[in-house]
């Protein structure tokens, strides 16, 4: 049973991190928390970030829940939404091109303004939490690589971990996003982040497809 766990846990992560690596308006968010307010509320905004994340692995998780109690037709029918979804997100992904990075309009690194804990902290967990992407996100790769017969508590876990390897890999941003080589190579990148991202989504979603077919 505990390789099972794994095995999901290890599914999740496959799709979950080219999710958070991909450039999006989280990383422009720490982004400008960094460059305009500093390290530190860019730090505080990435654990904003990762707790809201829990916010949306909760009502999936309980949503799902419910769902699967009363309907299997229902949940059978958000699974296949959940892999639409995936190559969806694939597609727009490698339609993405380059992201841009550009700190110009941002305001001076060498005059921040202070920031406070609390709102450094909410301004991530609300700009997350309010992001409806994020919403069929969750519903698509937990409804399609969670058993339903996994334990709640388990599926708590992977959240955790989820939102842990989030939370550090904005800390990183943070203060990789603030040294202008960085930025650069990074920016770089970005299309090609994109499209690896948009293949492993898509692969992800016609892989799971053929899984249910029947």
């Amino acid at each position: 049973m505990t390789h099972q766990y794994l095995l999901e846990l290890a599914s999740l992560m496959a799709i979950f991190s080219f999710g958070i690596v991909a450039p999006g308006a989280d990383t422009a968010m720490v982004m400008r928390q960094a460059v305009v307010h500093g390290r530190r509320a860019a730090i505080l905004t990435s654990f904003g970030i990762g707790t809201s994340l829990m916010f949306h692995v909760a009502y999936t998780i309980l949503g799902l829940g419910l769902v699967i109690s009363q309907s299997i037709m229902l949940f059978n029918l958000i699974k296949w939404a959940g892999v639409a979804y995936l190559i969806y997100i694939g597609i727009q992904a490698l339609r993405a091109g380059s992201t841009s990075l550009d700190v110009s309009a941002l305001g001076d690194k060498q005059e921040l303004s202070r920031q406070s804990t609390v709102k450094g902290f909410v301004l991530g967990f609300m700009a997350n939490a309010l992001n409806p992407k994020p919403v069929f996100f969750f519903l698509s790769i937990f409804s399609t690589v969670v058993s339903h017969d996994t334990p709640a508590s388990v599926k708590f876990a992977y959240g955790l971990v989820m939102a842990g390897c989030l939370i550090a890999w904005f800390v990183a941003m943070s203060f990789v996003l603030t040294i202008p080589r960085m930025r650069a190579i990074f920016q770089r990148s970005s299309k090609w982040i994109n499209r690896a991202s948009g293949m492993v989504f898509i692969a992800f979603g016609l892989k799971l497809a053929a899984q249910k077919a029947s």
